[in-house]
């Protein structure tokens, strides 16, 4: 893990100096993926140069508004939180119109990435800062992600690392200091963009999925090859199929730091 923290560390500090930037702008959500992209850019930046900006919902929950405050006070983050619901209400209202229907449930959960991801940009353009998109591994191959939204940035820099090794990396890093409340860690992971969401509703458990994508994806095996190593038929040929309907995302995604 300690390697891995490094490689990363330099991959951000390498791409920051290459491209003139100093600060580094994300969305700090209360989850663990921007939790662990914040304490990153403060390990190598230092937390003053992180702008982390948490912008709830009413879907966003207690746990992930003390989560956030807690990650920028440990960390010493400038942090700003904001309410994006009156962001949200209006453009639906405003979609309603122009549809002449109501919106799908899938507009309006994306509307709320990509209002976010707008900020975001608006904040790089008003301060000249470099935002970061907080992506998994896991999620850039099975497109679980809002294109436009919570995709925006100059660089992924977990976006090399798959879930199930982000859950380590956090454990091993909190071993160190106390950086991630233990909350984080544990919580179930979800979007809040819709009551009740959680990643698992939508994908298979991060365990599972991963050792599938490892197969499907970096060892490049077949369905075939990938099923006779004692993965599930249906399984696999689900994921196989996610990795594929989202090619078209992962080709318009922040470059990723190797590892």
């Amino acid at each position: 893990m300690e390697k891995l923290w490094n490689t990363l560390k330099e991959g951000l500090k390498n791409y920051c100096d290459n491209n003139g930037f100093n600060q580094v702008i994300l969305g700090l959500s209360g989850g663990l993926d921007s939790a662990l992209t914040a304490v990153l850019a403060a390990d190598t930046l230092g937390g003053q140069n992180v702008k982390a900006i948490m912008m709830k919902t009413k879907f966003t929950s207690d746990l992930s508004l003390s989560i956030a405050r807690e990650i920028a006070k440990l960390n010493h983050l400038d942090f700003k939180e904001i309410d994006i619901e009156p962001l949200v209400k209006n453009e639906t209202e405003f979609l309603r119109e122009m549809f002449g229907a109501t919106p799908k449930g899938i507009v309006i959960e994306n509307l709320q990435a990509r209002i976010r991801g707008q900020l975001l940009m608006a904040v790089s353009n008003q301060t000249g800062g470099l935002v970061l998109a907080c992506g998994n591994k896991s999620e850039i191959y099975t497109g679980y992600c809002t294109l436009y939204g919570d995709t925006c940035g100059g660089l992924a820099p977990i976006g090399g690392v798959y879930k199930s090794e982000i859950f380590k990396l956090a454990k091993w890093r909190n071993s160190l200091n106390h950086t991630l409340p233990e909350s984080v860690i544990t919580r179930a992971p979800s979007a809040e963009l819709a009551e009740g969401q959680i990643d698992e509703n939508s994908l298979p458990p991060y365990a599972v999925l991963d050792e599938v994508l490892k197969h499907l994806v970096d060892e490049k095996k077949s369905i075939a090859e990938t099923v006779n190593a004692g993965f599930d038929k249906e399984l696999v040929n689900r994921v196989d199929g996610l990795i594929r309907r989202s090619a078209f995302k992962r080709k318009q995604l922040a470059e990723i730091i190797p590892v």
